[in-house]
This record gives C-alpha cells, structure tokens and sequence, in this order.
C-alpha cells in the first residue's frame, strides 16, 4: 500500500491524516500479522521518533474505524493486519506461533445457525490450528495426530 492510499482510506472513515497514522496503516498493509512491538519498529524506522502509545492509540483508532483488523490469539500478543474485505480466517501454528491467511476453506465443516437469542451476528471468525510447513520440516516428531476440538 503507498502512503496516498493510506490517506485516501484514513479521509473515507473521517480520519484526520496524521504522519503516525498513515503509516501505521502503510506497515499493517505491507506486513499483516505483525504485533504492535513489531509495528512499532517498522514504523520507528520510516518516521523516526513515535512513543509506543501513540502507535498502540493509532491501532486501536484504525480497529474502531474498521479499517484494521486486531487478532487475538491465546497466549500471544495481539497482531494486526489491514483490512481486505475478503472476510479470511486464519491457520495458526501451535509450535512457532506462524499466522497464515485462510481462503475458502474448501471442505470446511458447514456452521450451524448459531443459537443467540437477540443477537444480530454480523461477523465470525474461525482458527485452524496445526503445525505449519516449516516447523513440519523441521521436526523429527511423526506429524501431531488431527484433532478437533471445539471451544465456546
């Protein structure tokens, strides 16, 4: 994403256009799944001084906004990724923490209607979890038998 892009999406969303702001979106565009000590980084390197808060205030403006979305995975630091509106899950590996974009999952186990009284569901979202190619690779370990397992 270049920066004019940035500016354009931040301006939709009646975003004032800040340096910080831009390119905070500009890195999560241009290296999705990243946690914000990661962004942070990269951003430190392109507008030299900015406080880890602000970069933390910048991530939560650009969620709120949806134009970025917030991953939460357990036991890891949140990562963040700009928005594509291709509704994509993700795979997750439970050995080095990788965090792979899923697309159409075909064959995947079709969702029930969920039972929420009163809700209105506008959104779900799904974590396959495995062991990813590298790790795989790397491993002596027969491959982990598949096993699903289904939390609420």
């Amino acid at each position: 994403m270049i920066e004019s892009e940035a500016e354009e999406l931040l301006r939709g969303a009646s975003l004032r256009v800040t340096r910080p702001r831009v390119t905070v979106l500009t890195v999560i565009h241009e290296h999705p799944h990243s946690d914000a000590a990661a962004i942070v980084g990269l951003v430190r390197t392109r507008i030299g001084g900015c406080s880890t808060q602000a970069v933390y205030d910048v991530l939560k403006t650009l969620v709120d906004a949806d134009l970025a979305r917030r991953i939460d995975l357990p036991n890891s630091s949140a990562r963040y990724e700009g928005l594509r509106w291709d509704d994509h899950q993700h795979a997750v590996c439970r050995r080095c923490g990788t965090l792979t974009d899923v697309h159409g999952a075909p064959g995947a186990i079709p969702l029930a209607v969920p039972q929420a009284p009163g809700f209105i569901i506008d959104a779900v979202e799904v974590t396959y979890w495995g062991i990813c190619p590298a790790c795989q690779a790397a491993s002596t370990d027969p491959a982990p038998r598949p096993e699903i397992s289904h939390h609420h």
